[in-house]
């Protein structure tokens, strides 16, 4: 068994202008498809043939991932920083805890990590490219390349140093692995000075490397 489908569902291609079989290589096009295409178009024409789902709603399901983004996950950052209870909520149990938001989990399994002055978390996935998309949308490219995956676990200082965060050598960096059905969100420390912001300026100021770990969220 593969150790997650994400990019073997959505691998970036548009997929506007469907077949009437709902997949969104048109018969004319010279496109030679990797194995793990070929089985999620045999899957979805199956699916359709069935009647099982229509094309328009599994055009319709594309799309809302397309539309997911970091916002997301900036959003459960600040309310973190703002709502000490809901951290508490989110740290216990991330999967519930976004529902507050009205954000949906899906059927994975969200672990939120806090860092702290004495813990920087970053996050990996070492298998494949597992990744948070409901909160985050499509991973970066570095996160899904081999160099990242292998050397993140081993030399976590060396590559984040590469990413422009030096740490102190008295901070302990926290690996996380990401698995099939279990995906890892930071919460970063919430920057100085930012006591008078609401929590919509809060948002603003977490970026998506921040939540993988690679970096740190910081005010003007």
């Amino acid at each position: 068994m593969p150790h997650d489908h994400d990019d073997h569902f959505h691998d970036g291609h548009s997929h506007d202008g469907l077949s009437p079989s709902g997949h969104p290589y048109r018969p004319d096009q010279d496109h030679k498809l990797t194995r793990w295409q070929a089985m999620e178009i045999a899957m979805r024409e199956l699916l359709i043939e069935k009647k099982i789902v229509t094309a328009a709603e599994i055009t319709a399901t594309v799309e809302q991932m397309d539309r997911r983004s970091p916002a997301d996950g900036a959003k459960v950052v600040a309310r973190a920083w703002v709502d000490p209870a809901f951290k508490t909520r989110l740290l216990q149990d991330g999967t519930e805890a976004i529902k507050e938001l009205g954000i949906e989990p899906g059927v994975l399994k969200l672990i939120a990590v806090e860092n702290s002055p004495q813990i920087h978390n970053v996050v990996v996935c070492t298998l494949c490219s597992c990744y948070p998309r409901n909160l985050l949308g499509l991973p970066p490219d570095w996160y899904k390349q081999r160099a990242y995956r292998s050397r993140v676990v081993k030399t976590p200082r060396k590559v984040l140093a590469e990413f422009g965060l030096t740490l102190p050598a008295d901070i302990i960096v926290r690996v996380h692995d990401s698995t099939a059905d279990m995906r890892y969100l930071v919460i970063p420390n919430r920057p100085e000075g930012t006591e008078a912001l609401d929590e919509t300026a809060l948002a603003g100021l977490v970026s998506r490397d921040a939540m993988i770990g690679v970096a740190l969220a910081t005010h003007p």
